[in-house]
């Protein structure tokens, strides 16, 4: 005959059996609940990665088509619009290769010429300026003055008179005056340098001297330029490209050599992509 403790044990047991299999039970319940949902999740989401990628693949097609029909348009939108002028182009303490190539790529077709590339060295050269060894460092004053000089000497046609130092230019090729329009690179530095204030005032007489006679200056930067130094051409009142490694900032570039005035590209500072057919920003 069973006694009281046996019977409660067989109870204990069978409440303890109860509960491992509710536990169990809702164990592999919930496992096949989060199975099924990671199951719909992944479905979804392969799905907007589908959705995403033929997306993708639709806008490159949209743009390589883009680019294809910029590339042939632009020789008829720029054709012999700067027909017979002497372009030079001047990198003030730094000139990139890319830019260069930017500026004969947006050239072609124009009937223009790049007939000099050339890079002024900067801080100025000790000694650099006016007269020759000077016994005191040349003042703010002089140096503008000197700037001018280069500035002009480079726009006059003619003999270059032997009024630039070798030792200003960092680099040069091609032929050092007669230019007709200019294109102006400003690499970045540290304005706060003992020597930057000097170089500023060089740098103001040397945009004074190539604006002579109206001759057109129009700054350039690359969408890539960091800092951007549209600010200084703009502090000029001179007309800007802020994109000229894009094919409209080169047409851009073309309509302000030719003569439109304003701030162009894809940046803050801009006015308008491109002038418009005016010749002015577009609105």
């Amino acid at each position: 005959m069973f006694d009281f403790r046996y019977h409660a044990l067989s109870l204990v047991a069978v409440f303890l059996a109860l509960m491992i299999g509710l536990l169990l039970g809702v164990a592999i319940g919930d496992r096949g609940l989060v199975s099924s949902a990671e199951r719909n999740v992944r479905e979804s989401l392969r799905t907007d990665v589908q959705a995403a990628q033929a997306q993708s693949a639709e806008l490159r097609r949209e743009v390589a088509q883009r680019k294809r029909v910029e590339q042939q348009l632009y020789p008829l939108l720029v054709e012999g619009r700067l027909a017979g002028q002497r372009i030079g182009l001047i990198g003030l303490g730094g000139l990139p290769d890319a830019t260069i190539r930017s500026v004969r790529d947006a050239l072609q077709e124009t009937g223009a010429r790049l007939t000099a590339v050339t890079v002024i060295r900067e801080p100025l050269p000790a000694g650099v300026g006016p007269g020759s060894s000077p016994p005191a460092p040349p003042s703010n004053a002089t140096l503008r003055r000197f700037g001018a000089q280069v500035g002009s000497t480079l726009v006059r046609p003619g003999k270059a008179p032997r009024r630039i130092p070798r030792s200003l230019l960092q680099s040069s090729s091609g032929q050092l005056n007669g230019m007709t329009a200019v294109v102006v690179y400003r690499a970045a530095r540290d304005e706060a340098k003992p020597e930057s204030p000097g170089t500023r005032a060089f740098e103001l007489g040397l945009i004074d001297g190539l604006s002579t006679g109206g001759t057109q200056v129009v700054g350039v930067e690359t969408t890539t330029t960091k800092p951007s130094q549209i600010g200084w051409f703009n502090d000029r009142r001179l007309p800007s490209v802020d994109n000229v490694d894009d094919l409209p900032g080169q047409a851009a570039l073309v309509f302000a050599l030719a003569g439109a005035n304003g701030a162009y590209g894809t940046k803050d500072t801009a006015q308008a992509l491109v002038p418009n057919a005016a010749g002015g920003p577009s609105p």
